[in-house]
């Protein structure tokens, strides 16, 4: 069944997710798209060559002229993404962060002026301070929750306002509606990273984004195997994007564009499980004497509840917990022992994990008041009963460490 975007959106987003960016048809009825290791193209005249030339420099890049900037294995997932998320055209790239540097700097020159939120994610904050502002970008870090108050911070140079929601490390809503408004009022491009969300629980474009961000190499993956990032774009921002990453040598590869395509396939059925999983943990946690609070937007308590629920279908695996205050000792000895929650830098695989997190030292127009120490968790898929006693484990050798 091939299911264009002519009449994608008829069908349920489950199916949507199943059947996109496939065409058995064209592969002699193979289920998958064929894997495309391709760095050349050849090209049966001059006029043929020429004329791909003509539609790189035009910006449409309907034809295939060069492995870099894509294949037809890239262009499977591409499409699929972007009809999942209601986009006009998608560009993978090799990372998240790629996918955000290219959209970043698509639409940033020196002199420009971004408004980016405070609480995100950590290497994008390295990327403007070391890199943005070096070049003559000026950059101001704003509250999460500042809304439409974002307004006051604009200035006649303001070019991107980049958002997060929720939020790295803390988990804060931000007001996406009432900021794009503000920006779209003003001409300002719009710029947010939607990896939390997944295709399935938000659709930014239909909230006034310009360009949607995922890291594919999480939950669009789902197995903790590949890097990807893709960049769903609406028309204005598309050529831009695409220029850019292009250009500046942003391609994603074809074995993990493939896997990539292969694990959108369950995302339907573990984005649920995961939401589950994390509610059931999040919800016992706030049971427990060593936490002070669970950050967790789902949750009914959660301050950020109320935009999640207005904005959001659904949420993933990953929170943020705060510990009461207890010594280093204590706090190594919780972790450093877990057998599911294992550390690592990452989430959206199907694995559980968690990190400490210091948010105190990635902030600046938001300080955080936090006493205790703070963790990050990604519920994966195992039972989430042995994930609850791996975690009771872990605070009898906090107790018993003191």
């Amino acid at each position: 069944m091939n299911t264009p975007a002519s009449h994608a959106s008829a069908f349920a987003q489950d199916t949507q997710i199943v059947h996109l960016g496939r065409d058995p048809d064209a592969y002699h009825g193979i289920v998958n798209p064929p894997v495309y290791h391709a760095s050349t193209f050849i090209f049966n005249s001059v006029a043929q060559l020429l004329e791909t030339r003509r539609d790189r420099a035009s910006g449409a890049f309907e034809q295939f002229t060069y492995g870099r900037e894509g294949t037809p294995t890239t262009r499977a997932l591409e499409d699929a993404v972007t009809q999942l998320e209601g986009g006009y055209r998608a560009v993978v790239t090799s990372c998240g962060l790629g996918a955000i540097c290219a959209a970043l700097t698509a639409f940033l020159s020196t002199g420009d002026h971004l408004l980016i939120v405070d609480s995100l994610y950590g290497p994008v904050r390295q990327f403007c301070d070391e890199f943005l502002k070096k070049y003559g970008v000026e950059v101001t870090y704003y509250d999460p929750l500042i809304g439409a108050d974002i307004a006051h911070l604009v200035q006649p140079n303001t070019k991107v306002i980049y958002l997060e929601s929720p939020c790295s490390l803390t988990f804060e809503m931000t007001d996406v509606p009432a900021i794009t408004a503000v920006a779209k009022a003003r001409g300002i491009r719009t710029i947010l990273d939607n990896t939390w969300a997944s295709p399935l629980c938000f659709k930014p474009l239909a909230h006034g984004v310009d360009v949607s961000i995922h890291a594919a190499t999480k939950y669009i993956s789902g197995h903790s195997d590949l890097m990807l990032g893709i960049a769903v774009c609406n028309e204005a921002s598309f050529i831009p994007v695409k220029k850019t990453a292009s250009g500046s040598g942003y391609c994603g590869g074809p074995d993990d564009v493939y896997m990539a395509l292969r694990g959108l396939r369950t995302l339907g059925l573990r984005i649920p499980r995961h939401q589950e999983t994390a509610t059931t943990i999040a919800k016992w946690l706030q049971t427990r004497p060593e936490v002070s609070r669970v950050m967790y937007p789902a949750l009914p308590d959660d301050p950020g509840h109320a935009i999640w629920k207005r904005d959001f279908t659904g949420a993933s695996g990953l929170f943020g917990a705060v510990l009461q205050p207890c010594s280093d000792t204590q706090f190594a000895a919780m972790l450093d022992h877990l057998e599911l929650f294992r550390m690592g830098y990452s989430w959206g695989g199907y694995e559980s994990l968690v990190v400490p997190t210091y948010p105190a030292t990635l902030r600046s127009a938001r300080p955080w008041q936090e006493k205790g120490p703070a963790l990050r968790l990604h519920a994966g898929l195992e039972d989430p009963d042995d994930l609850i006693r791996d975690l009771e484990r872990g605070f009898a050798r906090l107790a018993a460490a003191a």
